[in-house]
């Protein structure tokens, strides 16, 4: 976080573009991340309810190749965020955020 960051705001940290990760999952789970876990004098609560509703049927809208390489970037993140000792919680969400917001069901 940098000192132009208000307190309570959620922020994920940087990812290098070395990993190869798809910019638009990164700029998404950015998004979902500050949204989800912002308080709520950063964020209204049910306007970031509704757009991370959004984000997640756009997710759910993964096929084929495209969801392949999205669990791959996944996997990626997940390496990367345990080598760079990354917390528990955020190595859990990379684990699991596909899955949670239905993509590929």
């Amino acid at each position: 976080m940098n000192d132009e960051t208000p307190e309570g705001a959620a922020v994920f940290p940087m990812i290098p573009e070395e990993l190869g990760v798809n910019p638009m999952l990164l700029a998404m789970l950015h998004a979902y991340v500050f949204l989800e876990g912002s308080d709520p004098e950063v964020v209204n609560d049910e306007a970031a309810a509704e757009a991370m509703e959004y984000q997640a049927t756009y997710l759910q809208r993964l096929t084929g190749d495209t969801l392949r390489s999205a669990r791959e970037d996944m996997e990626t993140l997940v390496g990367y965020a345990k080598e760079q000792k990354w917390q528990k919680e955020q190595v859990e969400f990379l684990k699991s955020f596909l899955d949670e917001v239905g993509a590929g069901k």
